[in-house]
């Protein structure tokens, strides 16, 4: 979580964009991207120099001889106008041509980047406030990173770049991401699931480093990530080349369209699909639609996933609740679709203030694996009741949080076979899924139990309610009484 000091810095380098003009949120994080970016190559490249000063070994350099003025620790000490002139038309020219691969997602998305720092002044500012934000922990970029886009306080089209970090980091703990996954994200914003993938490997398969073919794996063809906005795209790759992914697959591309060819490509799909929003018939792939002919959007990605998926590849993916009972024939058929052609493993309810304060929908984490040839006989459901914030609009931190649990059950769900239907978490069999057209909320199935509470007999109550009158009437004659001497 971030912590108030590094609250306050970056607070105050935001002022400086909106007092400056640039008022928009999505731009305001692009800019300072491209600083935390320039920022963050200086410190690779001074990292690798010591490396190779104690190593005795050779490196490629990143900046080169004649290019060692560009770097954040020269001109960072320079004065105001002649660094807004190294920046404004040496450094910026120079990232966006770093990658020579025309093809890489970075060079794509850089190409048409303008920077819009208006004067040197607030150059210099802003590069003051940027230079004092520590940023060789790759979890305080995470962090900083969640707090930008934090700052995105509009609900709908811009909301939807952001799921929380800490939902992300238990989705992925859920699924164990391994060093062999192809991992997409079809609606990839600024690239939250596919980082978190990486940061797991990095912690838990660090050994991947230690294969060539695995760490090539990792760095080139391992992440895939798609979406329609430009500005987000350009995010999304620098977040991924932040935290230490050479050349993230980030491409813009509307998932859901005849344009998206992919079929049993990726073993691991991780995301969050926009919710809100229907498409005309002819802008949607006819293949989803034989699936459930639909205009809603998450229901069409729910097919998309089946679709790109190779056989015995996984999905976690966060869902409205409408998506688990809705009583359409589309809402049914997905559904019908995931539990008897493959295996619905997990449906994590989770709590409706969890995407506050963009959004009070509630939703769940739906896990399955594509078997083509079905496999569930019984599905695990949790009613996530908090995640460690409030559930209003503030989310402060709690001590309250369930995800601890999840994430400890999920991985023995042996144990929780004899789980009771009013406890937490319990399994329900195929059969009873059936029988109830596929529902697939928790609330079909929980059990609650109901205290019995017992009441005094009305003849009890209405003496003493009578009791009580007469002391008010008393009371009020007293105070008259008071009041007239």
């Amino acid at each position: 979580m971030i912590t108030g000091e590094l609250k306050n810095k970056v607070d105050k380098i935001w002022e400086t964009f909106w007092t400056g003009g640039i008022t928009n949120p999505l731009t305001v994080i692009e800019q300072f991207t491209y600083l935390l970016f320039i920022k963050g190559l200086d410190e690779v490249e001074a990292k690798n120099e010591q490396e190779a000063g104690l190593l005795g070994i050779d490196f490629e350099p990143i900046f080169p001889e004649d290019k060692q003025h560009l770097r954040w620790s020269k001109f960072k000490n320079l004065e105001a106008t002649q660094m807004y002139e190294i920046v404004s038309k040496e450094v910026f020219s120079f990232i966006k041509n770093l990658h020579g691969n025309k093809d890489s997602a970075y060079a794509k998305y850089m190409n048409d980047a303008i920077f819009m720092i208006p004067t040197p002044q607030m150059l210099s500012k802003i590069v003051d406030g940027i230079d004092n934000i520590p940023m060789k922990d790759r979890d305080t970029q995470g962090d900083l990173y969640e707090y930008l886009l934090s700052k995105i306080a509009t609900a709908g089209t811009n909301g939807q770049f952001r799921t929380p970090r800490h939902i992300i980091k238990m989705i992925v703990e859920l699924v164990k991401p391994t060093p062999e996954d192809i991992i997409v994200d079809p609606a990839a914003g600024s690239a939250g699931f596919l980082v978190a993938a990486g940061e797991y490997l990095r912690d838990k398969r660090s050994d991947l480093f230690l294969v060539q073919s695995l760490k090539e794996h990792f760095n080139n063809h391992m992440f895939h990530g798609f979406d329609m906005d430009r500005t987000m795209l350009r995010i999304g790759a620098m977040n991924m080349m932040l935290h230490g992914i050479e050349n993230p697959n980030i491409e813009y591309r509307d998932s859901l369209s005849e344009q998206n060819k992919d079929k049993d490509k990726y073993t691991l799909v991780l995301a969050n699909p926009p919710f809100k929003g229907s498409l005309d018939y002819d802008a949607v792939s006819s293949d989803l639609l034989k699936i459930s002919k639909t205009k809603k959007t998450e229901l069409l990605f729910l097919a998309l996933f089946l679709r790109i998926l190779k056989t015995g590849g996984r999905c976690a993916c966060i869902v409205p609740d409408g998506v688990l009972f809705g009583s359409s024939k589309a809402h049914k058929d997905i559904r019908k679709e995931i539990v008897e052609n493959h295996k619905l493993e997990a449906i994590i309810s989770m709590p409706s203030g969890v995407f506050k304060p963009y959004a009070g929908v509630s939703t769940a984490i739906m896990i399955f694996t594509k078997t083509g040839a079905g496999g569930t006989d019984q599905v695990w459901f949790y009613d996530m009741k908090a995640d460690g914030y409030s559930l209003d609009d503030k989310r402060n931190p709690i001590e309250k949080n369930d995800i601890p649990d999840i994430i400890e059950r999920f991985n023995n769900l042996e144990a929780e076979k004899e789980r009771k239907r009013t406890e937490q978490s319990f399994f329900v069999p195929i059969d009873e899924i059936r029988e109830n057209k596929y529902d697939l909320s928790i609330n079909r199935y929980k059990e609650i139990v109901y205290e019995e509470v017992k009441y005094e007999e009305p003849k009890v109550i209405i003496e003493k309610v009578k009791k009580l009158e007469e002391e008010i009437v008393q009371g009020i004659k007293e105070l008259g009484e008071m009041l007239s001497e």
